[in-house]
Order: structure tokens, then C-alpha cells, then sequence
């Protein structure tokens, strides 16, 4: 398996950062609806943006990855395990 080490610069970071406190908020914000007995549509209104939000954050993460990790991994002399890597990766959150 390839190693593992950080692998984000420092402005996609920034970009990860601010997209996971927006979904941080989406789920207070959820939370506070529970805590509120709103309407049950509504609050499945908000449950289907955070889903998104978390689905686009993972394109995200994969592009990351194969942008960085695993091409970095497959050019070294090290690439033991990138291939097995990357399809348990691709298949993993494909879905």
C-alpha cells in the first residue's frame, strides 16, 4: 500500500476548510430543526443540501487524491500498492 502522508497544498486546504465549516453549519442548522420540531419535509429539505454538500466535498477529495497522492505514488520508484489503492478508492466512492 502507498504511504501516507499529507498531501494537500496549502490553497486547497483552505478550500477544504471552508466547504467542511459550511457542511458544519448545514448540520447544526439541522440539529437546531430537530431541537425545534419543525416540519418533517423541511428538515428533509435540509438533510438532501447536506448530502450534496458532503458529495461534493468527496469530488473534491478525489480529485485531491488522484491529482496528488496517487500521481506522486505512481511516478516514484515506490509504487507498491497505488494500483490496489486506487481501485479500492475508485470503488469505494463511486457509489
Amino acid at each position: 500500500m502507498a504511504k501516507k502522508q499529507a498531501q494537500m497544498a496549502e490553497s486547497k486546504r483552505g478550500g477544504a476548510l471552508q466547504r467542511l465549516n459550511r457542511i458544519e453549519g448545514q448540520v447544526r442548522g439541522l440539529k437546531k430543526m430537530v431541537e425545534e420540531d419543525r416540519y418533517c419535509v423541511e428538515i428533509l429539505t435540509q438533510v438532501s443540501s447536506v448530502q450534496e454538500a458532503l458529495r461534493g466535498f468527496t469530488k473534491f477529495m478525489m480529485r485531491n487524491y488522484l491529482e496528488t497522492c496517487a500521481t506522486k505514488a505512481i511516478r516514484s520508484a515506490d509504487s507498491d500498492g497505488i494500483y490496489d489503492e486506487l481501485m479500492d478508492v475508485i470503488f469505494k466512492y463511486s457509489k
